[in-house]
């Protein structure tokens, strides 16, 4: 017997591509419901070959739902994911709402799903941060190798990271710079055509912004507490894809061709790494892929045991959706969850 899944915040970024990615990864589904705002009832969404109507998220009775895939933003879950846990479902939430949360996984199957059976305490899992996400595919295998120290990393991430709204306030930015038109800046708080942002998301005390902590505090969470992390997050005029340019210092001795070696085997990783013009991975390719493409290895001679690297992911799919539904896989494949019985 197949699964009922819910996608809640259907109609955005995140949420079309999880209907995508549902389709594609022929997950065992029997019926998938679309779930938005109520401004969005009505609204078709595409699921494979199918077109689903959304459905209002507050007037939905989730009491035979087995899976909900939740990208409607943190507020929504902060109010929506206990109750829909309660009714039975797990969530599994692509929001910073329980990110931190001590009872709810932090999960990148790749690197640490065994610790997705602690889910049953809330019934919530939570999806990490884009940006996080790729870095620690490319961090755990390493990690198992040498023992990471230290990181630096800077992030080169698109637009649409931040939605819909900000992918159209870069096209109508770029058109309006070849047109000679005023440009408009809503989303962003300085242009972002033909410009790079050093800011993403709110200010902290300390001057890191809220997504450089959060790069901090769940690469911790995910792979060791014990890792040092600094980041800067810098938003860039891509419209997918996130970069990132990684300095890793370890505790044990590590070439730049036995890491090659290590990463070529590793799962999610895919090493492009020619020493020549193109023999690397950017975000242009990365687009519509699953994996976490790594090129530039190189070692570091700046401190004893160190290594840079550049790693490039389609922060849409392992970022958020393909993240998610590879969680709904674990919990399908170890047996942590069943599907329940339907009403005839």
């Amino acid at each position: 017997m197949g699964y009922k899944v819910a996608v809640v915040g259907a109609t955005g970024n995140v949420g079309r591509e999880m209907l995508n990615i549902l389709d594609e990864r022929k997950f065992p589904a029997d019926e998938v419901v679309a779930l938005a705002s109520r401004r969005s009832v009505g609204v078709e969404v595409s699921y494979g070959d199918r077109t689903l109507k959304c459905k209002a998220l507050e007037h939905y009775d989730f009491a035979d739902i087995d899976i909900c895939l939740m990208s409607a933003g943190g507020s929504v879950s902060k109010e929506w994911s206990p109750k829909i846990g309660a009714a039975g479902a797990v969530v599994i939430d692509n929001s910073s709402a329980w990110r931190m949360d001590a009872d709810v996984p932090l999960i990148v199957p790749e690197v640490n799903a065994d610790a997705t059976a602690g889910f049953t305490k809330k019934n919530i899992i939570a999806n990490p941060n884009c940006s996080t996400a790729q870095l620690v595919v490319a961090l755990k295998p390493l990690h198992d190798a040498a023992t990471i120290k230290r990181v630096v990393v800077s992030t080169y991430q698109s637009v649409s990271g931040a939605g819909k709204d900000a992918m159209d306030e870069l096209f109508s930015q770029t058109k309006a710079v070849y047109t000679n038109d005023e440009l408009v800046a809503k989303k962003f708080p300085k242009r972002i055509a033909f410009n790079v942002i050093p800011h993403i998301d709110v200010f902290m005390e300390d001057g890191f912004t809220k997504e450089e902590w959060k790069m901090m505090a769940e690469t911790k969470k995910i792979l060791d507490p014990k890792i040092k992390l600094t980041a800067t997050c810098v938003r860039v005029p891509v419209f997918v894809g996130h970069s990132e340019a990684v300095n890793i210092e370890f505790e044990k001795p590590i070439s730049a061709d036995e890491a090659r070696e290590i990463l070529r085997k590793a799962p999610g990783c895919l090493v492009i790494d020619k020493q020549e013009p193109g023999g690397y991975a950017t975000p242009y390719e990365a687009a519509g892929e699953d994996a976490t493409y790594i090129s530039r290895i190189r070692e570091d001679a700046t401190v004893e045991n160190g290594l840079a690297l550049w790693c490039v992911s389609d922060n849409l799919r392992k970022g958020a959706a393909l993240n998610a539904i590879q969680i709904a896989e674990v919990l399908i494949n170890r047996k942590l969850i069943s599907a329940k019985q339907k009403a005839a």
